[in-house]
């Protein structure tokens, strides 16, 4: 009696994006729903699959189970910053010499007067970049109490700084972090000074009512852990003019945990902060150079990059056959991101109050 041998194949459905491959086509839409997939995600250079974080797309060129072929090409011609590929060991060498960036001198404690901004109109001004220093107060030292506060431009010139008058008894100057002392604050600008001389700096001198109406002339101000330094300022800002290093997803961990400035430094720009005290100027100036690499980045025009939500509604407008129906390429097309590229702060529509 002659056997039959049959072989039945299963089509599997691959991700335009990530490569991930289902069983089932509706298995593949719903990953698309909750991938937040677009084309602002960070991107092999050599297999063009797209990773949520940079971390990520590490991990797939040089991590313990990257892939042979990626890692390979980018061992010979990729640049370990910035992640781009070039054509040439001839070409990444040049790009090395201008990736590769030394670390800002050290403002220092020692004699620093106060540094304030007078060209609080200039238009050429879109972005500034703070840092605050925090001592410690209450019984154990552990509320953190502003000491110092510095701006700088995105030129890296210092816009503002000034030491801050404690307005309760400080516990702990955390010397050995901040390199401040009680004589540091003495005769230290009050709290509701250093709050007016940023506002007006943030708001072009403008009355906080008054830049709004207008829209548009405030300021985006970044930071690192923005959230925490707003707090010991007692200010508040527009979201959509912060950015933040410590919360913006290429930049996070894998699982959304943030990132130290000092492990962000050296791994996209290549060199060593704070080896002694925190130095605010240096944290700035490294803070405004992240931001700027990030902004650099060369994205194709995504007319839904605007429409940035924690959910994918345009998925929502469909029907799950009209999904199922649609090529992996074209779910990958209407797919949002589920945050705001820095890339956009570039174009001319962004941002606006």
């Amino acid at each position: 009696m002659n056997e039959t041998l049959i072989i039945t194949t299963t089509s599997r459905h691959k991700c335009a994006a990530c490569f991930q491959q289902f069983k089932k086509k509706e298995h593949l839409v719903a990953h698309m729903k909750i991938s937040h997939h677009s084309l602002h995600q960070p991107k092999c250079p050599v297999c063009q699959k797209h990773c949520k974080s940079f971390e990520s797309l590490r991990e797939h060129i040089s991590g313990p189970l990257a892939k042979a072929h990626c890692s390979s090409i980018f061992f010979q011609y990729g640049c370990t910053l910035c992640m781009r590929v070039f054509e040439s060991s001839i070409s990444l060498a040049e790009h090395k010499d201008q990736c590769l960036l030394t670390a800002p001198a050290c403002l220092g404690t020692v004699d620093i007067p106060s540094i304030d901004y007078e060209g609080l109109e200039d238009e050429n001004i879109k972005a500034v970049a703070i840092d605050c220093q925090m001592v410690g107060c209450g019984s154990d030292g552990s509320l953190d109490l502003l000491a110092r506060v510095c701006l700088v431009d995105e030129e890296e010139n210092i816009i503002f700084h000034t030491f801050v008058e404690p307005h309760i008894s400080v516990t702990d100057y955390r010397y050995e972090l901040t390199g401040l002392t009680e004589a540091h604050l003495i005769n230290a600008m009050p709290l509701k000074e250093v709050q007016e001389k940023i506002s007006e700096i943030l708001y072009n001198g403008e009355s906080i009512g008054k830049a709004k109406l207008d829209g548009g002339k405030a300021k985006l101000l970044m930071g690192h852990n923005l959230k925490h330094d707003l707090d010991c300022l007692l200010m508040s800002y527009p979201d959509k003019l912060l950015r933040d290093t410590a919360t913006y997803r290429p930049l996070m961990k894998t699982n959304l945990v943030s990132h130290s400035l000092k492990y962000l430094t050296k791994t996209y720009l290549g060199y060593d902060i704070r080896l002694g005290t925190q130095d605010p100027f240096q944290d700035c100036v490294s803070v405004m150079r992240l931001y700027k690499r990030m902004r650099s980045q060369e994205h194709q025009d995504d007319k839904t990059a605007a429409s940035c939500t924690k959910e994918n509604l345009i998925f929502d407008c469909r029907t799950p056959n009209d999904l199922e129906n649609m090529s992996p390429d074209e779910l990958f097309q209407i797919s949002t991101p589920n945050y705001q590229c820095w890339c956009l702060d570039s174009r001319p529509r962004y941002p606006s109050v």
